[in-house]
């Protein structure tokens, strides 16, 4: 399996199994919003560190997209000013962007979901962004109390977002797989009508005589 391949795995896998095999790094704590109900998408993360309110950085980071990337658009703080609208996707797809992840807002939402490009926004707001600050691009970013840096790899569902290092790739795909079949098994258990509560031996931690 090529590293490629991996990435895609994760996602199959899914953000809270890939979270949880990382021992519970990488969190992207915000209250996301999928704009494409169902997708799910993992990819390395093409940073955009833009002005408060401002996306002059996103025009500027299309020259920079590789095929595959997820595009991560941070702005200092959450600010609900649209960064992106379906003209900037429709260049960011053209150029082989996987996903967007943002902390600001998009607008255009019934568009975007009809152009079916996975983004994960913070927020949906009709006021536009400012074209005045210059950032920076592939620098690292702070986002929902995690830094994220330029091709750490970037994993999205329903679920929300989360983030692993290249250096751990293939330890947590490893772990991520095991825990999964380790779920699987379970699943069929609980299906046959064992409980949680007697498995992990809670029963008689709560139950006990006090």
């Amino acid at each position: 399996m090529n590293e490629t391949e991996k990435i895609r795995r994760l996602a199959q896998l899914g953000t809270a199994t890939v979270y949880e095999a990382s021992g519970r790094e990488g969190l992207i704590d915000l209250p996301l919003i999928q704009v494409v109900p169902k997708s799910r998408v993992a990819g390395k993360a093409r940073t955009v560190l833009c002005g408060q309110g401002d996306n002059v950085m996103v025009h500027a980071c299309i020259e920079h997209i590789q095929p595959g990337d997820i595009v991560v658009l941070a702005q200092p703080e959450s600010q609900a000013s649209a960064l992106i609208g379906d003209m900037l996707v429709t260049q960011m797809e053209t150029a082989g962007a996987a996903g967007i992840l943002l902390n600001g807002a998009v607008r255009d939402f019934e568009e975007l979901q009809e152009m079916g490009l996975p983004i994960w926004t913070q927020f949906v707001r009709v006021r536009g962004a400012t074209k005045t600050e210059i950032g920076r691009l592939n620098f690292p970013v702070g986002m929902g109390g995690t830094i994220i840096y330029p091709d750490d790899i970037v994993v999205m569902d329903a679920d929300g977002a989360i983030t692993v290092r290249p250096s751990r790739l293939d330890e947590v795909l490893e772990k991520a797989e095991a825990r999964a079949a380790k779920e699987d098994e379970m699943r069929e258990r609980y299906k046959k009508g064992e409980r949680s509560y007697d498995l992990r031996g809670w029963r008689d931690q709560v139950e006990a005589p006090r």
